[in-house]
């Protein structure tokens, strides 16, 4: 019998949404523990990541309880810190009143991921960045974003960040855009309980391998954390895993585990139409899939064709192994 890694997913994979269509949402919004309810319906989730502040009434105590009865951990906690009052920003605003507000929001995950026993805060600053040509200083984002986050990792130096990267959306330009820009962020701050958290989906949507991009974090020992989603390159989708891109789903995988790359397998979609709990089930179904076929690889014949930049006997050697694999109930 196959033991697979542990599956996660991020809480808001079982909220209610809206957009610009439907402004009264899709769905009758629920609280944080009607998500965390729907997370253990799936039955193979392990881990899950939760916004906080968590929705009004719920407590650390009532999120604690919800998660025990459902048999979930926390991983991590994701502030949040880009809605409407940090619309400028949350590092880099120009107010400093809100570059205050939005640390103490961080503050607060913080010290929820200590008693929750969690692993990380994860930092989505999604307003850092600008929309329109001679808009900012660059210099000036740059210097409120690595200053921030340097701030922010100093005063919890018992805890992980991890800073999730995207090109853009909701801001035209994301300061946080790119792998590479990330690594150099970070290496900025001269700080070592800051990694990066990466996102299938926001790899793609940035015109990237997500392959590659892995491996250049963790040839620079920043890998800490990462999510699974596809889309169609123009736009974050987060559509179910396995929807669209499935050998470079593969290829993400295979350079995880050549690197001994151990961590949650977690999801991060979107399901505005869909049944959210079937679709999280539907999700995992292929992520076995994908871990079954990592196993029938031939690595040496691989090897050898990699070695030779052979790109058709490679993609046969992935082609056997993908569909070798097949799908289970």
């Amino acid at each position: 019998m196959t033991t697979y890694p542990p599956f996660g997913a991020g809480l808001w994979n079982f909220a209610a949404y809206v957009d610009r269509y439907a402004t009264d949402g899709y769905d009758t919004p629920r609280s944080t523990l009607d998500q965390i309810r729907l997370a253990g319906e799936v039955g193979e989730l392990s881990y899950v990541d939760i916004n906080y502040p968590f929705t009004p009434g719920v407590t650390l105590d009532d999120v604690r309880a919800a998660l025990a009865a459902e048999g979930l951990q926390c991983i991590g906690l994701t502030p949040d810190i880009y809605l409407r009052p940090h619309a400028k920003g949350a590092f880099t605003n120009p107010d400093p009143a809100r570059r205050a507000s939005a640390r103490a929001i961080m503050d607060g995950a913080a010290d929820a991921v200590r008693a929750l026993g969690a692993r990380y805060v994860k930092i989505w600053p999604g307003q850092d960045g600008f929309d329109y040509p001679f808009q900012a200083a660059y210099a000036d984002l740059s210097r409120l974003a690595i200053e921030g986050m340097r701030d922010l990792a100093q005063a919890h130096p018992d805890l992980k960040f991890v800073i999730e990267y995207k090109p853009r959306e909701p801001r035209t330009h994301m300061f946080w855009g790119s792998a590479a820009k990330t690594i150099l962020g970070i290496q900025r701050m001269g700080v070592d309980n800051v990694g990066v958290l990466l996102d299938f989906g926001h790899a793609l949507f940035g015109g990237e391998s997500p392959a590659e991009s892995a491996q250049l974090l963790i040839d620079h020992g920043l890998l800490w954390g990462m999510d699974v989603n596809d889309n169609f390159r123009g736009w974050d989708d987060d559509m179910m895993t396995g929807s669209l891109h499935w050998v470079e789903t593969l290829e993400f995988f295979h350079t995880l585990r050549q690197n001994g790359w151990e961590g949650v397998w977690q999801l991060d979609q979107f399901p505005f139409r869909e049944e959210s709990v079937e679709n999280a089930k539907l999700s995992i179904r292929f992520l076995k899939a994908v871990y079954r076929a990592l196993d029938l690889l031939d690595e040496s014949a691989l090897a050898a064709a990699q070695a030779n930049q052979d790109a058709l006997a490679a993609l046969r050697i992935v082609q056997n192994a993908l569909f070798t694999a097949g799908l289970e109930d």
